[in-house]
Formats: structure tokens, C-alpha cells, sequence
């Protein structure tokens, strides 16, 4: 396939001095030069996915035309920066400039692409999104040519909303552009190809090309049980023990929880003599601190060091290879696990080498169960209900501004060209339309359709851009330079200490009105409270939990104390008859209340626990554990359950008022409080909850008891 490739990037292969293309280079080179369909490149982490889109890309398009050619497009702006180098070096054996486009983004080189449009455009779903808002004229100066997109870690942006924003996004490209372009998607964890395909917005001419290549992994379980809100100090002891002479990712699931891990190991390091690289790297530290650290990590070749990390250092961001990856506590997804573990024995030949500390049994028993699905293969599906009204809405809104004000049929066609939306009828549009009238978000003149004045308010904030919600934040700041960002809602205090970027600050002052903390080092204190959860279970880990539960067999993963514990957790469920995994759940009745474990996945626990509050049941409920704690006997409990059963056929009514009473239900969807409220009910059943797996989940239910 390299004879296949131009001549300037066979020389950049020369220089760098491959021996061999990689197998999904093979493939891609081969099919993007030979066909005009749409691809998705998959293959497992640190296997050269980017040069096998770039390679083919760059040797096929004609640069020498005006305009941007090849538009990347990334879920996060620093794997944007990050790539951009890489890309900028291919290119430049080419003669092609390369522009990063984000809100940190030199303004000149912006300017400079203005002038004369041209080359690789690196670019988020939401910097397009200000651009059609902004500057729709700069779309089509810029993008009417383009021949190419690339779209980065696609699996990101698979069954969420952002998901259904770049594929309208991609759909308004097209409208403007004159030639079709081809998109060519990238990613390491797929659980369900036909929902990544649909992300190019052109499914049916869509092909998925496959490296089955497996790493091996060495995986090692431990566990140390919590007595309290912080971690076990045996655990940060034996962490250290571990890592102080290694290179180690760590993933605490946590903002809060990275922090509260990096604090206590430089802590440990400083008693020890130990050294003093342990960082904390997530969405609240400031850009600048994230990025010195990985220029560290990058071209550190001699020091050992720790991140305390979230899902910022789980896609694609080029740290290098790492010794070890640790895991505290459960993933939450199989995907999150293949990405994380991927970060380890990025060197060819090398193995992944993952050890994962447990907390509690079910931690224990989740990671076994994420363990051996990705043995298995499996990752999870992403689901997408088909309801995008919410993302609808925001795309109308954008299309009027894009347009300054337009005539109903040409709004009506606009929407009418972006393919996620084709399943939402003409009725239910003009009834979002005149909604939005009569709320003044537009505005109608005569025979045009403006922005209104309550809509000028909405459109013309910066928030505008994303379809996801961002919690309001305090500036932390030391001597005038930013340290990171914590939660508006956290409780805090002049005088107290918390914890962020793995130090420990004193706050002396609180500017209220311009949301800024000011802080100095100090010795000890607490970790910030952060908001919000780190997503649903799917339904089949929590089924192999409860296979995993069932068996007898030793797990070679695990040390002594956590293969005790596990024993231990067997034990207590060993003497129920559990015969059909899908739909026998065990129940414990103990001093008149019973604690039922339905094993189902985090959606479908949601459902249940609002179906037995609907039929007026106090539950105590704990998604953890799939857990619902009643008063009741075994009879009463059948009983709730067969009501439940039957309000489900009146769903619609029930949610009507719920929605009234509770408006802050509909809060989990950014844009979903501006629609009508009969749509914000179908949104909330739709999205939030899944009435239809729970009723086949409780019409099958076989509740065991103890004999």
C-alpha cells in the first residue's frame, strides 16, 4: 500500500523510518484511495489510527484549490492541541498550513485562514456551532470545498446529545458545500457500529474497517475496604508502595477523589523522601497546569510520576507510553476500561498492565465484571432513543441566527435537510415553532422569522454553543495566577482548606460577585465537592455481577484479600436458587422490610425506583448496588410490583404530573425546558427513563427468597 501514498508523505515514512505500515493503515490506505465511501477506523490504542486516516487523506486531496480541505473535528480541545503537532509535521512534507480553531486558539492564525482559506482545519463540534451562530459567511468562505472530515475518538460522541449536534452540524456543512464530502471516523472502543456509523450523517455509504488485533493485559485485583468518606490510608500506603518507581496513569473516577489520591501521595512521598511528581489532571484545574503536565509526562524520559486523572487523559492525548495503570474503584463502563488500560504498554510488543484497588464488595464485584466483558469483547452499545426535539430545538434557534431571520418554509427546509432529524414530523415542528413564538424566543415580521428578544438573550451567550451543561463555577486564584475551577454550589468558607491541581490551599477571601476565591498553600484540608455522576451501568455488567456472584471458581486476578473478600460476598448469596440470570433476582427479608437486588442496569433501575414511588411505595434506593430497601413482606412486595406493572400502561398521565410538580425533572436535557410541555414529557419518558425494558424486566421477574 505504500506505493499507493504521494510521494512527499512516502518520504515522511522514510524519514521516520517505519519498517511497516500498521495493519488499519493497510486497510485504510487501500480503501480511501480506491473508493468514495465514508470509514470508520477501528483499532485498539497506540496503533496508528490517526497516520492511517492522514496517510490516504493527505495523498488524495488537492490542496492546490481553494479553501479547507480536510476539516478534524475532536470532542476536546486538547486533544486538538495535542494532535496538532503531529498533523503540523505530516503536513508540512506537503507544504500545507494547519489551523487550530477553539476558543484558546491563536486569533492571528484564525485571521491569517480568513484571508486565505486553505489546508487541515482542527476544530469542536461547538466551535462550528459559534461559527454558524457568529459568522455563518465564514462557513461557506471556508468550507465550501472541503473534501475530507476526520472526526477523533468518534465513540465519544456515540448516543449523546453532542452526538446529535455534530450529526445536524455535519448535515448544515453540506448544505453550503459544494461538492459531498467524505468523513472518515476514528476510535479504539465500539460497541455498536451501526449507532457510530450514523455520526457521518450518511450511514448508508458508511463502512467500518476493523483491526481485531488484541494486547495482551495483565490485570491485578486488590482490595481495601472503606471506614469512611476518604480513602483507607493502607490503600494510598500500598499505592505508594506500587508506583513510587514507576510511570502510572491513575483513575479515580472522581474529581474530588484525584485530588484527595494526589494530595496523599505527595504527602506519603514527602515523609519518605520520595519524589515529587504527583499531579492531579481533570476539567477543574486551569488549562495551562494541565498542559505543563503533559509536556512533562511526554518527554520526561528519567522521573517517575502519578496523575490522579479523569476521562481527560482517557482519549487520545499523547502522554507516551505509561508503566501501569491503576483503577480505584469500578469503572463505570467496559469502554472507559479498554480506553484507560490502553494508556499502558503503548510500546510495540509491550502489555498492558492495569491494577485495579477495590473499596467496597460491589466495587470489587463491578470491576471483576468490566474485567471479563472486555475479555469477552463486549463493550457496551450505546443507546439512542430517536428523540432528538431537545437538539432540534437548539438547531432551529441556530439556524435562525445563522440566516438572520428567515421565511417558515425556508426554516422548514433547512430542518428538513439535516438527517437526525427526519424522524421528527412537520406537525411537531411547526407546534416547537409556534411555541418558541409564543415565548418571545422568536420573533415573527411580517413574513420572516427573527430571533426574539428572550431568544437574543439564550443565542447570544456563550452557552449557546454546546448541548451539554456546564455547572457554574468560582476562579481559584494564587498571586494572581489561576489554579482551576471549583463548583458555584460548593459550601465553602474563608479560612478553610481545600484540595485542587494536588495541593493544599488556605481560602483567605471570597469576591462573590466576581465568582473568585483567593487562596494560599497550607498544610492540610478536604477535597472539593464536584457535581455530577459518572453515568449509567449497562444492564449485562450487572448480569455477569450477579453470574460472577453465583459461581464458585477462583478469579487468578485477585489477591488474597480481595479473593477473601469476594469468597465472603459469594457466601452471602450462595444458598439462593438462582436459575435464569436475565430474570431471577434474589431478596433478602430481614426485621419487616425487604431489600430486593434487581441486577438491572442504571436506566432501567431509574424506571423502577419512579414506578414504585408512583404507586406510592417509600423505597430507599441505591443504583451501587441495584438495591431497593421496602417495608414489606415478600406478598406485598409481589403486589407492588404487579401495580407497578399496570400504571405503566398509564405512563404518560403519571409523568404529566410529576413534570408539573417537579420541573427540575426535565433538568438532565440542557435544552429540553424550552420545548412544549407534552414534548418535555415524551423527552423525560424517552431519554430518562426506559419503560419498556422495565416492563419486560418485571413481567418476567422471578423473586427469590430465601428457603
Amino acid at each position: 500500500m505504500y506505493e499507493l501514498l504521494s510521494e512527499p508523505i512516502r518520504r515522511y515514512i522514510r524519514d521516520k523510518r517505519w519498517e511497516a505500515l500498521r495493519p488499519i493503515q493497510e486497510a485504510a490506505i487501500k480503501y480511501i484511495l480506491s473508493t468514495e465511501k465514508n470509514y470508520i477506523l477501528a483499532s485498539r490504542t497506540a496503533s496508528g489510527k490517526t497516520e492511517a486516516a492522514f496517510l490516504p487523506i493527505l495523498s488524495k486531496v488537492k490542496f492546490r484549490e481553494p479553501g479547507v480541505r480536510v476539516l478534524y473535528i475532536s470532542p476536546l480541545i486538547a486533544l486538538i492541541n495535542d494532535q496538532f503537532k503531529r498533523v503540523e509535521e505530516l503536513c508540512a512534507y506537503l507544504d500545507v498550513p494547519v489551523t487550530k480553531w477553539h476558543g484558546e486558539a491563536n486569533r492571528t492564525l484564525k485571521e491569517k485562514l480568513i484571508k486565505s482559506p486553505s489546508g487541515v482545519v482542527l476544530i469542536t463540534p461547538e466551535s462550528l456551532e459559534a461559527m454558524f451562530v457568529n459568522a455563518p459567511q465564514q462557513i461557506v468562505h471556508l468550507f465550501s470545498n472541503l473534501e475530507f472530515v476526520i472526526i477523533d475518538e468518534i465513540h465519544a460522541f456515540a448516543g449523546t446529545d453532542r452526538g446529535l449536534q455534530l450529526r445536524a452540524i455535519l448535515s448544515r456543512l453540506k448544505f453550503g458545500s459544494k461538492r459531498p464530502f467524505r468523513v472518515v471516523g476514528l476510535s479504539a472502543t465500539i460497541g455498536d457500529f451501526q449507532q457510530v456509523k450514523q455520526l457521518t450523517a450518511d450511514m448508508e455509504n458508511t463502512t467500518v474497517l476493523r483491526d481485531k488485533t488484541a494486547k495482551e493485559m495483565s490485570a491485578t485485583f486488590k482490595f481495601f475496604e472503606m471506614d469512611g468518606a476518604d480513602l483507607p490510608q493502607k490503600l494510598i500506603d500500598d499505592v505508594y508502595r506500587e508506583t513510587r518507581q514507576q510511570k502510572v496513569l491513575a483513575f479515580p473516577n472522581s474529581r474530588g477523589r484525584a485530588e484527595e489520591l494526589a494530595v496523599r501521595l505527595k504527602k506519603e512521598a514527602d515523609r519518605q523522601n520520595g519524589h515529587p511528581y504527583y499531579f492531579s489532571h481533570h476539567s477543574s484545574v486551569d488549562r495551562e497546569l494541565r498542559e505543563y503536565i503533559e509536556h512533562f509526562v511526554k518527554e520526561n524520559r528519567r522521573y517517575p510520576f502519578l496523575i490522579a486523572c479523569t476521562s481527560t487523559l482517557e482519549l487520545g492525548i499523547d502522554i507516551g507510553s505509561v508503566d501501569r495503570v491503576l483503577q480505584i474503584d469500578a469503572p463505570h463502563s467496559i469502554a472507559s476500561l479498554v480506553q484507560r488500560t490502553g494508556r499502558s504498554g503503548r510500546i510495540e510488543g509491550a502489555q498492558s498492565n492495569l491494577l485495579c484497588y477495590a473499596t467496597g464488595p460491589w466495587s470489587l464485584l463491578q470491576s471483576l465484571a468490566c474485567l471479563q466483558l472486555y475479555y469477552e469483547e463486549f463493550i457496551e452499545p450505546t443507546t439512542n432513543s430517536g428523540f432528538a426535539h431537545d437538539i432540534l430545538l437548539h438547531q432551529l434557534l441556530s439556524t435562525v441566527k445563522q440566516l438572520s431571520g428567515c421565511t417558515l418554509p425556508t426554516l422548514l427546509q433547512r430542518l428538513n435537510s439535516i438527517e437526525v432529524f427526519a424522524d421528527v414530523d412537520e406537525q411537531t415542528r411547526l407546534q416547537i415553532i409556534k411555541y418558541l413564538l409564543d415565548k418571545d424566543m422568536l420573533e415573527q415580521l411580517g413574513q420572516e422569522l427573527i430571533i426574539g428578544v428572550e431568544g437574543e438573550r439564550v443565542v447570544n451567550s456563550k452557552d449557546f454553543y454546546s448541548v451539554f451543561k456546564s455547572e457554574p463555577t468560582y476562579r481559584i486564584v494564587h498571586q494572581d495566577k489561576t489554579i482551576g475551577e471549583i463548583p458555584l454550589l460548593s459550601i465553602i468558607a474563608v479560612d478553610e482548606n481545600i484540595l485542587l491541581a494536588a495541593k493544599i490551599w488556605k481560602v483567605v477571601d471570597i469576591d462573590q460577585n466576581a465568582k473568585k476565591i483567593s487562596v494560599q498553600p497550607a498544610k492540610d484540608g478536604r477535597k472539593p465537592k464536584f457535581f455530577g455522576s459518572g453515568g449509567d451501568i449497562h444492564p449485562r455488567v450487572r448480569e455477569k455481577m450477579l453470574e460472577l456472584l453465583l459461581q464458585e471458581q477462583l478469579v487468578p486476578e485477585l489477591d488474597e484479600v480481595a479473593m477473601e473478600a469476594l469468597r465472603q460476598f459469594r457466601d452471602d448469596f450462595s444458598h439462593y436458587q438462582i436459575e435464569d440470570l436475565q430474570y431471577d433476582r434474589p431478596v433478602l427479608i430481614k426485621d419487616g422490610s425487604i431489600t430486593w437486588y434487581s441486577f438491572q442496569g442504571s436506566k432501567i433501575n431509574r424506571t423502577l425506583h419512579a414506578l414504585f414511588r408512583l404507586v406510592g411505595t417509600e423505597v430507599n434506593f441505591d443504583d451501587s448496588n441495584s438495591s431497593f430497601i421496602i417495608r414489606a413482606d415478600l406478598a406485598e412486595l409481589e403486589r407492588l410490583i404487579s401495580k407497578a406493572i399496570t400504571e405503566i400502561s398509564n405512563i404518560d398521565a403519571h409523568l404529566a404530573i410529576c413534570l408539573e410538580q417537579q420541573p427540575e425533572l426535565i433538568n438532565f436535557s440542557k435544552w429540553g425546558a424550552y420545548l412544549p410541555f407534552q414534548l418535555q414529557c415524551v423527552l423525560l419518558k424517552e431519554k430518562h427513563y426506559d419503560f419498556e425494558g422495565a416492563q419486560l424486566f418485571l413481567k418476567n421477574l422471578r423473586l427469590v427468597a430465601l428457603n
